[in-house]
């Protein structure tokens, strides 16, 4: 028996009848494994396999949220797990990707939107799925291009290349393999790691830190503060072009949170502080011992229960707060 797996991906649900057919085979699989209330595992990209409802609610969260990219064996949902159970699966192209997951949880927000048909909010992640679909070379399916992509960027920034060696070593990747599918420079990896949420934004700031160059004083030329210029000047000139004397780069935290549960480690150390902590209230280990933290649970109930829980700490490392 064959098993096609290759809706699960499909991202324009709404005009898709291949998504819908696959759907529906997958929802007469699931059937006879109900359990005594009608109740089985939701396999959406909200739920994970985290919750369980009834089959016809299964069918309208997988078909709003979409299919969990990386459940491939449908363990919950009667596929059987032996080797030797007769059974072929066809699945997403590419084999299975640490990225899935990844893009899961980038993605998720905007479910509600591509399921209803017209233009989809998720545009802007069509390079990412063609990058994760590809294999990176003609044979190859245990990267993809996106996934060997962000493996390069993680070497880079761990053994400090420079943008120039890393443009180098993708022009030597290029020549050594002509087919691998692959960005061809720095430029090209850093925009599409921004769609990833990796990216910053960039605002320019007074030389003598009296305001950033932001919101409405985004096209001012002098600081709203000391009217001093907002660009390095030569011989009391602006250059040809224009150069800030400072630069702010801003990381959103959002995006990064996000990415923090996305992947199976980092979820399940983002989680330590509720799943972990020591059971010994006469020591303080960590600041979850601590009666702050105790008492801002008491406090705030609700966002104590989910253990996905964030706290932010602020650290002013020297920096004088009063004196702002």
């Amino acid at each position: 028996m064959t098993i096609d797996k290759s809706w699960m991906t499909i991202r324009r649900r709404g005009s898709s009848n291949d998504f819908w057919n696959g759907l529906q085979h997958f929802l007469q699989m699931a059937k006879p494994f109900v359990n005594d209330r009608g109740f089985i595992k939701c396999p959406c990209r909200r739920c994970l396999n985290n919750a369980s409802h009834q089959l016809e609610d299964l069918e309208s969260h997988i078909f709003r949220n979409g299919f969990m990219f990386s459940y491939n064996q449908w363990i919950h949902h009667g596929e059987p797990t032996t080797a030797n159970a007769g059974m072929t699966v066809v699945g997403p192209s590419g084999g299975i990707h640490e990225m899935f997951d990844v893009l899961d949880d980038i993605i998720s927000e905007d479910a509600d939107e591509d399921a209803v048909g017209g233009p989809s909010s998720n545009e802007q992640y069509d390079d990412l799925f063609a990058a994760l679909r590809s294999e990176l070379y003609p044979g190859v399916s245990s990267f993809s291009s996106l996934n060997f992509l962000v493996k390069l960027m993680h070497l880079k920034v761990l053994n400090k290349w420079t943008n120039k060696s890393f443009d180098e070593l993708l022009k030597l990747l290029k020549l050594a393999f002509p087919k691998i599918d692959l960005v061809e420079s720095h430029y090209e990896a850093k925009k599409l790691m921004t769609k990833m949420g990796l990216g910053y934004s960039s605002i320019h700031v007074c030389k003598n830190d009296c305001a950033l160059f932001w919101k409405e004083n985004s096209l001012k030329d002098t600081c709203p503060v000391c009217s001093d210029s907002r660009w390095k000047l030569q011989s009391g000139k602006r250059s040809g072009k224009n150069v800030p004397h400072k630069v702010l780069r801003y990381f959103q935290v959002g995006p990064r949170l996000k990415l923090l549960f996305a992947t199976s480690k980092t979820a399940k150390l983002m989680r330590w502080h509720s799943t972990g902590k020591s059971k010994d209230n006469d020591v303080m280990r960590h600041p979850v011992d601590g009666k702050s933290w105790q008492e801002f649970d008491k406090r705030h109930p609700q966002f104590a229960g989910d253990v996905r829980n964030v706290r932010l700490g602020l650290t002013a490392d020297g920096f004088n707060l009063l004196g702002i």
